[in-house]
């Protein structure tokens, strides 16, 4: 069968399958109001079976956003408030003895859920966000001798406070870098803000009903990982990537002071399948240049280190990434 063949295929599959992001989208949509991209972010990270990195000032809907997520899915939801004075057994579980058995028997922690919120994740000791990120990475938790996997589908949204650093932790580059994307939100527009004011002053409530159910998100899961990618769409990525790393190879000399570290090889892996997630919302069976340049600055983020230089002149990743995407060759 012919490669076009193949992809009509795909195309028709991925239609067949994501029906449910408008459905998703428009559930979300009646309690959240104007967070487009926090939502889409949330679903990205949701079909990559990836994790999310939130910063944002407080009170822009993050709590809200992934609860109803979570209750539109009809899937179990808990959250964790992260404090200096939390412990590991707070998040993952530990032993309890019970006096009436006489042995000790396993508490599981909030960890247990398919939606975890960690909120403001950098106010808690490095051994409470290593025990978070061990889960993240093995979907497992080891509590005395035993073994549990974690419940798929499984995402975890870390938030982290981007105005209070007295009492923080903040979180190593190496355990950043587990997290797919690092999504960076900002205040509404007055347009958005009124209709928030009027939603939440009025005495009629939305109710949030479930619309489908976590095994419909797992099989849309593995169509995902189906999505057609180019050879040409790879080395576009590599190139994105191998940018940040040898900016001079990339007539990108000015980066080379700049940037103290590149991104690693997750960083490519987690731009071939946000792009292929992304392409999937947008109904289609392959990738093209757009979809990787979509996800680009959510993917990379967090994972380019910037030097004193950089820093002393107020310059971003950001910037970075797109004086990158500008100068890289689209295929």
């Amino acid at each position: 069968m012919s490669d076009n063949a193949n992809i009509r295929e795909l195309n028709d599959l991925v239609a067949s399958k994501s029906n449910f992001v408008s459905l998703v989208t428009k559930g979300i949509d009646q309690t959240i109001v104007g967070q487009k991209h926090l939502v889409d972010s949330l679903l990205i990270a949701l079909l990559a079976n990836g994790h999310v990195l939130l910063e944002g000032v407080p009170g822009l809907a993050k709590t809200l956003a992934i609860k109803t997520l979570a209750q539109v899915i009809d899937a179990k939801f808990s959250r964790i408030q992260f404090t200096p004075d939390l412990l590991p057994a707070d998040v993952v579980g530990t032993m309890v003895y019970s006096v009436q058995k006489e042995q000790f028997q396993i508490k599981r922690g909030p960890i247990f859920a398919n939606f975890v919120l960690a909120d403001e994740i950098n106010r808690a000791p490095a051994k409470v966000q290593s025990a978070l990120l061990e889960a993240m990475q093995e979907r497992q938790v080891t509590i005395g001798d035993s073994t549990f996997k974690l419940q798929e589908p499984f995402l975890v949204m870390a938030t982290q406070n981007p105005i209070e650093q007295e009492g923080t932790y903040p979180l190593p580059e190496a355990q950043v870098d587990r997290f797919l994307l690092k999504v960076i939100i900002s205040y509404p527009t007055k347009d958005d803000e009124r209709q928030i004011i009027r939603q939440n002053i009025s005495p009629v409530k939305h109710e949030i009903r479930p619309l489908l159910h976590p095994e419909e998100i797992i099989e849309a899961q593995k169509v995902v990982d189906m999505i057609y990618l180019d050879e040409k769409i790879e080395r576009y990525i590599v190139d994105i990537v191998f940018a940040t790393r040898y900016p001079s190879d990339y007539s990108l000399s000015d980066l080379k002071d700049i940037i103290a570290f590149g991104a690693s090889p997750r960083a490519s892996i987690s731009l071939a399948r946000a792009a292929r997630s992304y392409a999937f919302l947008r109904q289609r069976g392959y990738v093209v240049p757009e979809d990787v340049r979509a996800v680009a600055h959510d993917v990379l983020r967090h994972r380019i280190g910037l030097s004193y230089e950089a820093e002393a002149q107020n310059i971003t990743t950001d910037e970075i990434i797109s004086e990158i995407l500008d100068k890289v060759e689209v295929p």
